[in-house]
């Protein structure tokens, strides 16, 4: 304890030398802080989602770093899988206080530029309180419904002009801020006809006022500040969301995964945004979205053409990319593309020459106990069924958790883990857990995107 408390005051001590030095004429910033109950040993340091610095925690599971010359603006620090942004000015030298089991809760700035940050977190945590209140909202009428999202963001407003005016921050600052009180109410307004429409089947745009959209002209959608800002990812989602349903509204039920409805947002996205970089990040939400949803080939070939046509991203790290090369190496009649497979012994499996019958392969973890439950009683109606059909469990876990969790699988289906998760998602196309593939004896593919829990499975077999 003695040695946990002089280090941690060493830092703090640092962080107080830091802050009353002077500006000075560069750009050096200091980084330091404390993880307690750490989920792995370091934090990423990040800027526009990419990695700048990996900071690993010493014994104590502190952190620290110093950059000689860092820009001034908004950053983000990960550690898996939660993240939060972080402002730096220049010379600033921030100290935070993070414990994992709570992340966004227990975040505590401190140091030279502690108060914007701490801004920044309370906002944060209004919204999200918010959120989990206001969940029946979207439910009621629209003039009810628009009472109190007026009365939430005039609270907001009123703190955040109360804020700014105390701590004087920054313009390049405010540009944030101003954005993320802003862009949560905006936001409400988007979500209340596509959420409204899905909960209560009414089509709610005869009450909607004209005008009541007139506030995206207070947005400049094409600004790259704004291209990896959460609020701004969210809210354009919501927008295009909204937008949609409008359209696809007067062709019948909309239903989040019919591909006509998804073709029209990359559509609305192709003509709300103008900046490309901006309009491909918006483009590859809108399909990455859509691919965890549906499952269906012919849809999926439609609706990557579509998107292949407006996206310019070339970069070979595009994740749509690779799933769409992915998924046109998975149709009937090939191949499954080869990955690591291991048995309970931890013995390869090959999927080309281990199977002589036809073979379901479905995915499961250990985060979704209940949904295994539901598949395994799914495969004991289906081997009555089909007694000659064999069912292929795969675990998507590291070894350790596999093998804690063995006990929970069934002698129904054969068990195999795979061993690399990014080149099952690359390879196979694997966007969500409730993915099924059907193999003919031969070990082709017969159907390589159902889903075992749908009533109608039993007829790809």
């Amino acid at each position: 304890m003695a040695t946990l408390l002089k280090n941690w005051s060493s830092l703090l001590l640092l962080t107080i030398l830091a802050s009353c030095s002077g500006e000075g004429d560069n750009y050096t910033a200091y980084f330091r802080g404390q993880v307690k109950n750490p989920r792995m040993p370091y934090l990423l340091f990040a800027k526009d989602n990419k990695v700048i610095d990996t900071l690993p925690l010493d014994k104590n599971n502190h952190f620290f770093i110093k950059f000689d010359s860092l820009t001034p603006g908004m950053y983000s620090f990960k550690h898996e899988p939660d993240y939060q942004y972080i402002y730096f000015e220049k010379n600033d030298s921030l100290t935070v206080s993070i414990d994992a089991q709570d992340f966004d809760k227990s975040i505590i700035f401190s140091g030279r530029g502690d108060r914007k940050n701490n801004f920044m977190i309370e906002l944060f945590a209004m919204s999200d309180e918010e959120r989990r209140n206001s969940y029946d909202v979207y439910s009621e009428g629209f003039d009810k419904f628009k009472k109190y999202i007026d009365h939430s963001y005039a609270a907001r407003k009123d703190f955040y002009e109360k804020r700014k005016k105390e701590i004087e921050w920054s313009d390049a600052f405010d540009f944030y801020a101003n954005y993320r009180v802003k862009l949560n109410y905006y936001a409400k307004k988007e979500y209340y006809l596509y959420v409204h429409t899905r909960r209560t089947g009414e089509d709610a745009r005869p009450y909607i006022p004209k005008g009541f959209y007139d506030f995206r002209n207070d947005i400049d959608f094409n600004d790259k500040r704004l291209i990896n800002f959460s609020p701004f990812v969210k809210y354009s989602m919501a927008m295009i969301n909204n937008m949609a349903v409008g359209k696809t509204v007067k062709q019948g039920t909309v239903k989040e995964n019919a591909v006509d409805y998804n073709i029209n947002k990359l559509n609305i996205a192709d003509s709300v945004f103008k900046d490309q970089d901006i309009k491909n990040q918006v483009l590859n939400n809108v399909a990455f979205v859509y691919l965890l949803e549906d499952q269906n080939i012919v849809n999926n070939k439609k609706f990557l053409e579509r998107y292949e046509t407006l996206s310019t991203d070339n970069d070979r790290d595009n994740e749509i990319s690779k799933i769409s090369n992915a998924i046109k190496q998975l149709s009937p009649g090939k191949k499954l593309p080869a990955l690591g497979l291991v048995n309970t012994d931890d013995k390869p499996f090959d999927i080309h020459n281990d199977i002589d019958e036809e073979t379901v392969l479905f995915f499961w973890t250990s985060c979704a106990r209940v949904n295994l439950q539901r598949t395994y009683k799914k495969i004991a109606e289906l081997k009555k069924q089909y007694p000659n059909v064999a069912f292929i469990a795969v675990n998507v876990d590291n070894e350790k958790e596999w093998k804690k969790n063995l006990p929970y699988a069934n002698a129904d289906a054969h068990q195999l883990r795979a061993v690399n998760f990014d080149t099952l998602r690359e390879k196979w196309a694997f966007t969500k857990i409730n993915r099924t593939i059907v193999l003919n004896p031969d070990g082709t593919i017969k159907n390589a995107f159902t889903d075992l829990l749908d009533e109608q499975f039993a007829k790809a077999l």
